[in-house]
């Protein structure tokens, strides 16, 4: 709908706005803010409701035009003039908490803010952008993703806001599956298209042997595996790395799905829970500590195993879990698949609290998952991610050296 929008002539600027720019996990409907010049609000909104994803029409207006589109979203489109966008921008971005905060330091520097700008005396302060506004309150620019009302005002405010993660700071997959489990690529497909991101590395890691529905490899299966992994990044030398990894079931009692002895033949374990998902507190943060502590694990993967809106997963006691990750260095995953986003961002901020790194990883199955990379980096983003807390950000050499000093 953004794209769409931003090639009709008239418009000035175009932003998607509300809880899908933060970054949060679910959302309930669509915010798109568009800066237009008051006489090209009809034609706008006449050329909003055409667009081919919009399947039912619930109001229209110069200002605002309400729309359902296909997969059954409500989306808003707000039309703004040009010198009102980065209030309005900001407005409806929010956080609530966020704006009330802003709201309440406009008034303590007598001037008044709202959906329509900022003010002083009742005279309009120049706004045009977001950056505008919050240099006006003696602010430096917020990412959306921190606006929550977590203290993120008095960072700015000091000029202490920490350099967060982008996308193009990612130069690892270590986590993807193949055709040796329940992948639907093979390894050259995936090492390609890994490729193809300009990734350094490429860690194949397909299921091991208790994930029978999702063809995990036998003991025998893995080790042959771990040749044909080894043979096509032989052939892939100049073009990428190639990890022969493993992601190993934690088992209920916290033991892992092969022996040590096949552990240590992998140049890369991910240990991650699949069943067993809804044990007590208890059992759960033992279970994933003693998977922790293999010496053989460098991440643990998606830690609770849940899926947005259809499973919970464990709730274990992540300040222990993470504990535990911190004494060997292990890493612990963003898992970006959009139904697990596992760390969420309040434990990935724990996490890095305390000093743990964190994998962000696509759990790639074929080429489009590679494209939910976003989802990962975006709630890393609201953990206040910087490429140091993240392995995937390591140059080649590094990442190597990182995943040694994590078998042991």
């Amino acid at each position: 709908l953004v794209e769409a929008l931003k090639r009709l002539a008239p418009v000035h600027q175009v932003d998607y706005a509300g809880s899908l720019r933060r970054g949060r996990e679910t959302i309930g409907d669509l915010d798109i803010l568009v800066a237009v010049d008051p006489d090209d609000a009809a034609a706008i909104s006449d050329a909003f409701v055409a667009l081919d994803p919009v399947v039912e029409v619930l109001a229209k207006g110069r200002t605002k035009t309400s729309v359902r589109i296909a997969d059954g979203l409500g989306a808003d489109l707000r039309i703004v003039q040009p010198h009102q966008y980065g209030a309005v921008l900001m407005y409806f971005t929010g956080s609530k908490e966020h704006n009330v905060a802003m709201r309440q330091r406009a008034i303590d520097q007598a001037m008044r803010l709202n959906e329509y700008g900022l003010f002083r005396d009742d005279e309009p302060v120049a706004v045009a952008t977001e950056k505008e506004v919050f240099a006006a309150l003696g602010l430096a620019w917020i990412a959306p993703e921190m606006r929550e009302g977590h203290g993120e005002l008095d960072l700015a405010a000091g000029n202490r806001l920490p350099q967060l993660l982008e996308a193009k700071d990612i130069k690892a997959e270590l986590h993807a599956h193949t055709t040796a489990s329940d992948g639907l690529w093979s390894i050259r497909q995936l090492a390609e298209a890994a490729a193809r991101r300009n990734f350094h590395t490429v860690a194949v890691t397909d299921h091991s042997a208790s994930q029978a529905q999702a063809n995990g490899l036998s003991a025998r299966r893995l080790e042959s595996h771990i040749e044909a992994v080894r043979k096509v990044a032989g052939q892939m030398t100049a073009t990428i790395r190639i990890l022969a990894g493993s992601e190993v079931d934690i088992l209920a009692d916290g033991r892992l799905d092969y022996p040590d002895s096949l552990l240590a033949e992998l140049d890369l374990v991910i240990a991650s829970p699949h069943v067993a998902l809804s044990q007590p507190r208890k059992a759960a943060t033992g279970r994933l500590i003693r998977a922790i502590q293999n010496p053989y694990v460098s991440i643990l993967g998606h830690p609770t195993g849940r899926l947005i809106n259809r499973r919970e997963g464990l709730d274990p006691d992540m300040k222990q879990v993470i504990a535990a990750a911190a004494a060997r260095g292990v890493a612990m995953e963003v898992n970006a698949n959009n139904w697990r986003l596992d760390l969420r961002d309040t434990h990935a901020r724990a996490a890095i609290e305390a000093g743990v790194k964190l994998s962000i990883n696509t759990d790639a199955h074929q080429e489009g998952n590679l494209d939910e990379l976003i989802y990962g980096v975006s709630t890393a983003r609201r953990a206040m991610a910087t490429p140091p807390d993240v392995v995937n950000c390591l140059g080649p050499q590094s990442l190597q050296r990182w995943i040694k000093s994590t078998r042991s």
